[in-house]
């Protein structure tokens, strides 16, 4: 999934590293499993991602790695 197409036409380049749409994230008790010194690279493969639309703000969450399909977020503006 190297490009993608948000919901509001704007195209989400996923190419570059370090992507600068790209956020990493982990829950409270996957995290809690982590005691004293860890790899970095153990951490980040606990981390789940999404990508942030630069023109709506959309979040397009991985929950479960690139095998399945993004499920976007649209912010609620008021």
């Amino acid at each position: 999934m190297p490009k993608m197409t948000c919901s509001c036409g704007n195209g989400l380049n996923l190419q570059k590293i370090p992507c600068e749409i790209q956020y990493n994230f982990i829950s409270d008790v996957d995290y809690d499993k982590f005691h004293g010194s860890i790899d970095a690279e153990d951490l980040y493969q606990e981390m789940k991602m999404f990508f942030k639309c630069s023109d709506c703000g959309s979040l397009w969450v991985l929950w479960d790695g690139f095998d399945e399909n993004p499920i976007q977020y649209v912010p609620v503006l008021k």
